[in-house]
């Protein structure tokens, strides 16, 4: 699977990453940017990144903590079997803890994350790499929005005014050299990779990984999001049900919160959030503009 037929010939999936990796090394040493930001979260997207830049940098001749960085955006809500895996197999990456916990984020913004309004990704993953080469495990095949990604990304202020880097011309890439350290150029080594690739690259190269994906997790994040549907939320709280309570205490502060500020409030409990939460409130406009919440 790591090797695919075109009419091109034979492509190698693993050596193309690499390249890729490689690349953004250059370019960041050609504009003094140093070693590479690599964002790593614990799933198997980041066990195959970290392998990928792993490869780069012996091929390079550079030691890797010399090449890469490795940063894990400390959530407070993801699985605790996740945490422990990366402090233990991967005690060099970097612990960056968030500035307002998922509790104190839920009654400021005085609504729930939804599939809609998703803060809680802004603030607690999606910080630090400014400036700088940030590589991500983003895939093409885990979702129709992330189809859209490119290999390299200029990360600007607007989807309008965003270019792919590698394949624009020499103006355009002049221009985004000069005006790089004002922004985040985003790398995204394996974004061709199906779930296969992963995995075959994974088991190839003997690398370690949760054990929660033995437990039939197919993607490991934070406990209850939205994104996980109904039945995945429920299976979450389940099997963590101390982050349930939490979630119920929040909502709870959130409606005070609310009250408190002269804002209309359906909910008379923490729990009638909840309830309306899991079943799927707040996914279309309609019921954000009843919510009223700050996105």
């Amino acid at each position: 699977m790591l090797y695919e037929k075109t009419l091109f010939g034979t492509i190698d999936k693993v050596q193309n990453a690499v390249e890729r990796v490689k690349d953004a090394y250059k370019f960041s040493q050609s504009l003094r940017l140093g070693k590479l930001y690599v964002a790593f979260s614990g799933g198997k997207d980041s066990v195959a990144l970290y392998g990928v830049v792993k490869m780069a940098s012996e091929q390079e001749n550079i030691p890797l903590l010399e090449y890469a960085e490795f940063h894990y955006n400390v959530t407070g809500i993801d699985p605790p079997e996740l945490v422990h895996f990366v402090k233990s197999e991967f005690p060099f990456v970097s612990r960056d803890l968030y500035q307002k916990s998922m509790w104190q984020l839920i009654v400021q913004k005085r609504m729930p994350p939804t599939r809609l309004v998703r803060y809680c990704c802004k603030e607690l993953k999606e910080g630090g790499g400014q400036g700088r080469f940030t590589l991500t495990g983003v895939r093409w095949a885990e979702s129709v929005a992330r189809a859209k990604r490119g290999a390299f990304e200029d990360i600007a202020d607007t989807v309008k005014n965003r270019k792919i880097l590698f394949n624009d011309n020499d103006d355009d890439r002049r221009q985004m050299e000069h005006c790089l350290p004002r922004k985040q150029y985003v790398v995204n080594p394996i974004i061709d990779w199906s779930d296969d690739d992963v995995w075959e690259f994974i088991h190839r190269e003997n690398m370690p990984y949760c054990k929660l994906y033995n437990e039939g997790f197919k993607r490991l994040g934070c406990i209850g999001c939205p994104m996980a549907g109904k039945n995945g939320q429920e299976t979450q709280f389940e099997r963590y049900p101390k982050f349930r309570q939490s979630y119920v205490r929040a909502f709870q502060r959130m409606i005070d919160k609310r009250v408190a500020d002269g804002m209309e409030t359906q909910w008379a409990t923490g729990e009638e959030v909840m309830d309306w939460w899991l079943n799927g409130n707040g996914d279309d406009d309609s019921d954000q503009l009843l919510l009223g919440g700050d996105a």
